[in-house]
């Protein structure tokens, strides 16, 4: 595998935890450095007391030996409704200024839930306007802004069928992909296939498993045939060279700082 490849951790995996998570942000930087990890994608659920803090957040990503690869954002709209959308962009505009500090650091966007009542269909252009001008907005900041769909209940952007959708309606000179191998591989996608199609709006990669039953697997574990996706990945125009591992397992549940570290010591056995 190329050199190039530097490795980041996902904070949802302590985020999972809900109420059973009681630790700090500090807390975060110090299990993903310990962990062996090189940056963090942050969320704004998960950001602490650094929210207003950029600078602070710097100092303490300097002394954790961390870069920001990404800060990503999701919303309880949902990104569907079309009212929401001036509140959505004013929180999009937040967090791209929290990331313009940070050299290199994108905002990513969560996927678009279907929360808002409706037909579903109608849900695509009302997400991808936000999601336009979102882009237009991180254009104007220097930051660039990417799209992050999930397999989540209820979700929007789930299968082959709503991935085409939806970038047909995108601009690519302005929103971004951060493509997740457990969210497609739970679509019942051609995985290799999708990122393929697509491959010149890749930013990043999110490296999650899962297994034959579609349950969130340890790295390594379960049906991803990871070297040959980061083969692929890698091999997209606009990559940075970041592969984020993000970490839902239940064995995740039970020990997340442990977990992430074992997940770095297989990137590692795949020489990443």
């Amino acid at each position: 595998m190329t050199k190039d490849l530097k490795v980041g951790c996902q904070t949802f995996t302590w985020e999972m935890l809900g109420d059973g998570w009681t630790g700090s942000p500090d807390d975060l930087l110090s299990a993903i450095s310990a962990g062996g990890y090189s940056g963090i994608e942050i969320t704004d659920t998960m950001i602490g007391r650094y929210a207003d803090k950029p600078a602070d957040f710097a100092r303490a990503l300097k002394d954790s030996g961390l870069q920001l690869v990404s800060f990503a954002f999701g919303s309880k709209s949902g990104f569907t409704l079309a009212d929401q959308i001036p509140n959505d962009l004013n929180v999009a505009q937040r967090w791209i200024d929290f990331a313009a500090p940070f050299p290199g650091a994108l905002v990513s966007i969560g996927s678009a839930t279907v929360v808002s009542e409706g037909p579903r269909d109608d849900k695509f252009a009302i997400a991808a306007e936000f999601y336009n001008r979102a882009g237009a907005l991180g254009r104007a900041s220097g930051v660039d802004v990417a799209v992050h769909p999930s397999s989540h209940h209820n979700t929007l952007l789930f299968n082959r069928a709503d991935y085409d959708r939806i970038f047909a309606l995108l601009d690519p000179s302005l929103v971004g992909w951060v493509p997740d191998t457990g969210h497609i591989l739970r679509g019942h996608d051609d995985i290799n296939d999708t990122l393929r199609s697509y491959q010149d709006r890749i930013r990043y990669l999110h490296l999650k498993d899962v297994d034959a039953m579609d349950e969130w697997a340890m790295l390594g574990t379960g049906i991803l045939d990871t070297p040959a996706v980061i083969k692929l990945v890698a091999q997209a125009p606009r990559f940075t060279g970041w592969l984020v591992l993000e970490e839902e397992s239940k064995t995740a549940a039970g020990d997340p700082a442990a977990a992430v570290k074992t997940n770095r010591e297989t990137m590692r056995a795949y020489g990443a």
